[in-house]
């Protein structure tokens, strides 16, 4: 499993099993708790990664929802609905980092 992760969670993974565990875990019964649908949970995850700024976040719920099969056009637009609430220059930002990994140069 951990062989997948980016390196600082391989890290954690590795150097610490049981603390992964429980944090994956904690991601699904809060997948769980409620009645969003796959889809729709990977585009609210991505939304609150952009909302913090988290670069690395981004790429991860990018490359996931592409896995999942959400369309670029669905990822893409959730940095269009942060111009709004996060700003031009945020949601531009936002727009990029997705672009890193749905259109690679």
């Amino acid at each position: 499993m951990s062989e997948q992760l980016p390196a600082g969670a391989k890290r954690i993974a590795d150097r610490h099993p049981e603390i992964w565990q429980a944090y994956t875990k904690l991601g699904a019964a809060c997948a769980d708790a409620g009645p969003l649908d796959a889809k729709t949970r990977r585009l609210v995850k991505l939304a609150l990664a952009v909302g913090t700024g988290s670069q690395g976040a981004v790429h991860s719920h990018v490359r996931r929802g592409l896995d999942e099969d959400v369309s670029e056009a669905e990822l893409k637009h959730v940095a269009l609905l942060a111009i709004s609430t996060l700003g031009l220059p945020k949601a531009v930002a936002a727009l990029t980092w997705i672009e890193d990994v749905t259109d690679p140069e």
